[in-house]
This record gives structure tokens, sequence and C-alpha cells, in this order.
């Protein structure tokens, strides 16, 4: 894979967006070295309304998607012409034979990966995004872990736990996609599948989400494993496994976060709604194993609570701890952020996201954090730290774990 012009890939890659017949759909994402482009991130796919085939572009800033329709001709051809001039810095096309990552260097030039699909896949049209799922609701997965009955409908006492695996899988499909074109993730093989684990994994319905989404949907070679220190998670986990036909790319091990012990450092490491300081574990294992790519959903906040209950509250924040509720509050945001720092400061780019509706769960953080580099000594990043948690005094678990 070589670097080539930018305006040539890019020329490529709008022919095979504009066939309306063969996208699948594409997503742009990223930024030029410098550059801002408007959107977070773009999806585009062309989707059958009643007045006929439209390009269905839905864009993404801070806190909200929003959807436009462009029939297809030069409407189409416009908006596409609009996207391609903003500085994106990765594209990913799909269609329904290829798949192309397309990942502009900070020459501005562009390193075009192709790859052929094993077999060709169908396209989805179907205009109602709100009912297209990831996982359809029959699949073996669902019916194995007890979110479906045996007639493949969603239980109505699991919708939540339905919703929160489609969210799931719906960020990891982005972080994963984002992750390989931008080269932080390594293209996996059937040799070298992708690594995953899964730290703090229970009975396993996020573990299993993701193999079959990753595996059958997405068509990537990938290695699951989930960690729990109960036996019984781990044994009834690998009776699931054995029943579903994944023995072969799937193991469970029974150990704490902490002290876990794998064959192999891992790609990816998940650590979904573990307790206090059980997630800065989860992040602690992730930097040691310098893994790429690092996905933390955390549940209860007790730690830093705890220490600005001991501490005089630093002037003129009175207000923010004097109230319980608001303390408690207070104490989750800074927990949050305070990881977020110590993740950058350890080499990583950070993005904090709601993580299922709040609507559905109040603990809905999820910290992404996708490796580019090394520790930082100092700089803006550990001035900022360091002065945070100065003005509280307060000693975040994950500083200790990583020796910060």
């Amino acid at each position: 894979m070589t670097a080539e012009p930018l305006l040539r890939a890019l020329s490529r890659m709008r022919a095979i967006i504009l066939d309306d017949e063969t996208l699948v759909r594409a997503v742009a994402s990223g930024r030029q070295r410098g550059e801002t482009p408007r959107w977070k991130r773009v999806e585009l796919r062309y989707v059958d309304l009643k007045a006929g085939r439209h390009l269905q572009v839905t864009a993404y800033d801070e806190t909200q998607a929003h959807t436009s329709n462009h029939a297809a001709g030069d409407a189409a051809r416009d908006a596409v012409d609009d996207l391609l001039d903003m500085p994106f810095g990765n594209w990913h096309v799909e269609t329904t034979t290829e798949q192309h990552q397309v990942r502009v260097t900070k020459k501005l030039e562009a390193m075009v990966h192709t790859t052929a699909r094993a077999a060709e896949v169908e396209v989805s049209r179907d205009h109602d995004q709100a009912k297209q799922r990831l996982l359809p609701e029959d699949d073996p997965v669902l019916v194995a872990l007890g979110i479906s009955d045996a007639q493949g409908r969603i239980k109505p006492t699991r919708q939540a736990k339905y919703r929160q695996v489609e969210e799931f899988l719906r960020l990891l499909d982005t972080s994963i996609t984002d992750a390989l074109t931008s080269g932080a993730l390594p293209k996996p093989t059937a040799s070298e599948p992708l690594r995953i684990v899964d730290l703090g994994c229970g009975n396993a319905y996020l573990t299993f989400a993701a193999h079959r989404y990753l595996s059958h949907v997405r068509g990537l070679p990938v290695h699951v494993t989930g960690v729990d220190v109960k036996q019984q998670s781990a044994d009834h986990n690998t009776g699931v496994a054995a029943g579903l036909g994944v023995a072969n790319s799937t193991d469970f091990v029974v150990g704490t976060i902490a002290a876990a012990a794998l064959d192999q450092p891992p790609h990816v490491v998940l650590a979904l709604h573990a307790c206090d300081t059980a997630t800065d574990e989860a992040l602690a294992r992730g930097l040691a194993w310098q893994a790429p790519l690092v996905l933390a959903a955390p549940c209860c906040h007790h730690d830093i609570s705890a220490q600005l209950r001991k501490n005089p509250t630093p002037t003129p924040y009175s207000m923010l701890t004097r109230h319980g509720i608001l303390r408690e509050r207070f104490a989750d945001t800074l927990t949050d952020a305070l990881r977020a720092s110590i993740l950058r400061i350890s080499g990583y780019k950070v993005d904090v996201v709601e993580f299922v509706g709040s609507e559905h769960t109040p603990r809905n953080t999820l910290l992404r954090a996708v490796r580019a580099g090394g520790r930082v000594k100092g700089g803006s990043v550990r001035k900022e730290y360091d002065e945070l948690t100065a003005m509280w005094g307060v000693a975040p678990k994950l500083a200790e774990l990583v020796d910060l």
C-alpha cells in the first residue's frame, strides 16, 4: 500500500459512492492535519422513497444526528462533492463486492486499502432506519442468551437489554471501522484475528454480541476472550459458546480484572459497567497491554466521591458539593474527566460519548480511547491534570495503577 495523490483517491471514491446500485454505505470521519470538518462523522447510503431513490446523508455533530435525502442524480452529486471537499481524515466505502479504506496522511496524500468481500452482499435500501437492527431479533445469539424467545421475538422483559446490545454494537462498529481506517488497528486475518477481551464480562451478553456481529455481519476474523471472577460465569459462557458453535474463537478466563492472564495482549479492550475502581483496573490493563482501542463504560463512582467528602471544597465551588446529590453527580463527572486526562497523558486520543440513551439508564457514559503514541511527559494536557487534582485534593485510582 503506497501513497497516492489525495484528489485522485477521492475521485475514485466519488464514482463508487455515486453508484446507487452497488453502494452499501460510505462513512467519513476524523480530520486532516490542522483542519476540522463541519461534522464529526457522516454516513451515506441509498434509500428508496415514494419519490424515487435518494442518497441519505446522516451527519453527526457533538450532540445529535442530522439526516437529509438527496435525489439520485444532480442533487446526490452535489451533496457528495460538498462532503468530499470537507477535510475528513478517513473514508470507509463499502460496496456489494468490495471495501475501500482511505486514510489521509500528514502530507495530505491518500493511503488506500481495498479488499474483496468473500461473497457478494445484498443492499438494504429500507428508509426506516429506526427499525434496522445490527442483530435481528431472531439471531441465534439473542435466542441463546435468553433475550429472544424460541420464536425469535424479543422478550418483553428484555427490551432494555436488547437496546443496550444494539447501541453497544453501533459504537463498537464505528470505533473499529475508524481504527482500522486510520491504521490504529492492524487488519485482521485468519492467522492473526482481531483479539478482543471483555473485562468483567458476567454472562457475556455483549461479549457474544460483539463476536457475532464482527464475525458474521462484518466478516472479520476475531477471537473474543471474556474475563470474570466467577467460575460459574465461565462455565455458563463456555457452554453457550459450544452451543453456538464458536468455541474455537472464544474463551473464558476466571480471574480478577487486575490479574487475569491472557496468552496474547488484545487489540481491543472492553470494560462495560465495571463497578467503581474496577473500571480503573480495566483501563490500567488496557494501557499495560498498549491496546490500540479501549472502550469503557463506567458504573458507580465511589472513590473520588469519598475523597471529596473528606476534603475542603476550593473557593468558589462550595455549591457543587454542599448538596449530596449534586456532589455525587459532580464526582461522577470529575472521575471520568480525570480518567480521560490520564488516558491522553498515556498516549491515547479520547472521546467521551453517550452509551445508550439516558432515558434507559443513568450509567450512559462511555470512554473511547485510541492509541496514538507514547506517554506525554509535559505540555498542556499534563499541566491541566496536575492543576485539577491539586485544586480538589484528589488522587485518582487510575493514576496510582499506571504510576502517573
